[in-house]
């Protein structure tokens, strides 16, 4: 991954989504954040999604849009709610409030009300409104990302490809992180079962940045659909060291390595997989998407007649 260039207030007024706040730290961080989470993994050299989060606040607390990308990752990483959460509800309540007391431009505006309403449950109509935010900013990787994570889980697969495609001829080979809105457009075409064309912008994606582990998502998904296991096999197998390390995704790739060696019947290999990677990184992550993977693996093994307890190795 080539070294990431952070905008400050003046390249953010450039790309013509001006941030409300003077401090030129808190505009960095703002792009470290969406960096981060636009690229699957908590970058050690950015001070991780927590940390850039945390400066964010102390280098400017009224700072709208730095609550406004906290509250969006809580709520999309599904591991909070505010209707049980009241320190949650009151993060919530801070940013809505700052948004009240100053003036905010139309777009930072419409953030904060997509937020207000994937708060209130209605997250369609959340989608709904960050796809409104990309007819004017068709650059916007918050807007573009939340849309498609929200599609994603809506299960709306014709809306989250559609969502990128409509953006897709404002972004060139220099844009940053362009490589990666392509791969959300593979996972579209995936899910709307253009396979060879998904593995063909895929592919290209990963030609730019072989770490892009959602295009490798996107491939792994193409060989399970295609029933071409032993090409996922060695696909796995040769790109491991690119993924690995996209600690807030890596989990779910191996999740798919392992479907792979179910479908062949090669449970002592898939468990070998849950051992070595699965299971720890779920352990270390707490993920709500992790503790899924985790669940479903072993709920798989036991439909294929595997006897998982007591098992050797976990005694």
């Amino acid at each position: 991954m080539a070294p990431v260039c952070l905008r400050d207030c003046k390249a953010w007024q450039d790309a013509g989504m001006s941030l409300s706040t003077t401090s030129n730290e808190a505009c960095k961080l703002f792009d470290a954040t969406l960096h981060q989470y636009v690229t699957w993994t908590n970058d050690k050299t950015l001070g991780g999604i927590e940390g850039c989060l945390k400066k964010i606040k102390e280098a400017d607390p009224n700072f709208v849009m730095g609550h406004v990308i906290s509250n969006g990752l809580e709520l999309i990483g599904i591991g909070r709610s505010p209707i049980i959460d009241p320190e949650f509800r009151k993060e919530l309540n801070v940013m809505s409030d700052l948004a009240k007391t100053q003036p905010l431009s139309e777009w930072e505006e419409l953030h904060v009300a997509a937020l207000e309403t994937f708060a209130k449950g209605n997250l369609p109509k959340a989608a709904e409104m960050w796809d409104w935010i990309l007819l004017d900013h068709p650059l916007d990787l918050l807007a573009i990302k939340l849309a498609h994570d929200s599609y994603f889980y809506l299960g709306q697969q014709t809306q989250m490809r559609d969502s990128i495609s409509r953006i897709l001829p404002y972004w060139t080979a220099t844009t940053p992180l362009s490589s990666y809105v392509k791969g959300m457009y593979s996972f579209g075409l995936l899910e709307t079962n253009f396979y060879d064309q998904a593995l063909k912008v895929a592919s290209e994606a990963l030609t730019v940045d072989p770490k892009d582990s959602w295009s490798v998502h996107t491939i792994a998904h193409v060989y399970e659909m295609k029933a071409k296991i032993q090409e996922g096999l060695t696909f796995m197998e040769q790109t491991e060291s690119n993924w690995k390390e996209g600690d807030m995704l890596a989990c779910h790739v191996y999740w798919h390595w392992a479907l792979y060696f179910i479908e062949k019947g090669e449970y002592e290999a898939a468990l070998t997989l849950y051992d070595k990677y699965i299971a720890p990184m779920c352990l270390a992550s707490g993920s709500m998407l992790d503790i899924v993977d985790n669940s479903s693996l072993l709920h798989r093994l036991q439909m294929e007649g595997v006897h998982l307890w007591p098992y050797s190795r976990w005694e």
